[in-house]
């Protein structure tokens, strides 16, 4: 058994790990359990401050020496002083997935632990819903919002493509084509309908990320 605790960003990230990933990894033996950050006393959810966050990652990582720990914050928004936003060699001009990947290099040196895998969202959890746009059909009255969503996934080569502005940011493209759209309701429900296959193989890293936590697993129980 390998227990690993995600630090995640908030209730709609809670609710994805509980829904599509925790099952699908229990009966491999890769056991997950999501904690929403703390922003300060009695409150959860947002990372707004890497000097908040990083307590709270030392202490996962140092409370269960037999168990890992690993992230899952939107790239989008992160604030400035996340290690790496400021350093020099940040590829500011780069794609999501090199901006993403370096922040997560500076991370895991800044938190300096080997039980530590740093994972980022790029640019947010939304844009996993842009892997098919169609599964909105069932929880909105207006073809148009599928077809407007759909138009949106089709101008990228992958969702993570879609980029971090204000306005463009995946959920911001989501709210303009259904204003209804309740982030921790809609987007937990819709992941489940799309699928964790599908989602892998449109979204390299998040792929990736979920590669690197089933390098956990036993080689035999990973390929059963």
């Amino acid at each position: 058994m390998t227990r690993v605790y995600l630090l995640v960003e908030g209730q709609t990230e809670e609710a994805f790990v509980r829904e599509l990933l925790e099952p699908h990894y229990a009966r491999l033996g890769l056991y997950l359990t999501p904690i929403i950050v703390r922003t300060s006393p009695g409150y959860k959810g947002g990372v707004v401050s890497y000097a908040k966050i990083k307590p709270q990652l030392q202490r996962l990582c140092q409370q269960d020496n037999g168990a890992h720990v690993s992230s899952m914050f939107d790239f989008y928004a992160l604030p400035t002083d996340f290690p790496g936003k400021q350093d020099e060699a940040y590829p500011v001009n780069g794609s999501g997935y090199q901006k993403a990947s370096f922040l997560e290099a500076r991370l895991a040196e800044d938190i300096e632990r080997a039980n530590f895998i740093p994972n980022l969202m790029v640019h947010e959890f939304e844009a996993l819903l842009f892997v098919e746009p169609s599964k909105f059909a069932e929880w909105t009255d207006s073809y148009k919002t599928v077809i407007a969503l759909g138009d949106q996934a089709h101008k990228y080569q992958t969702p993570e493509d879609i980029n971090d502005s204000p306005e463009s940011a995946p959920s911001k493209r989501i709210l303009k084509a259904m204003p209804g759209y309740q982030k921790t309701f809609h987007g937990p429900l819709i992941a489940s309908e799309i699928g964790l296959d599908a989602m892998r193989n449109a979204c390299p890293h998040f792929n990736e990320w979920l590669v690197k936590l089933e390098l956990l697993l036993p080689t035999a129980a990973a390929f059963d």
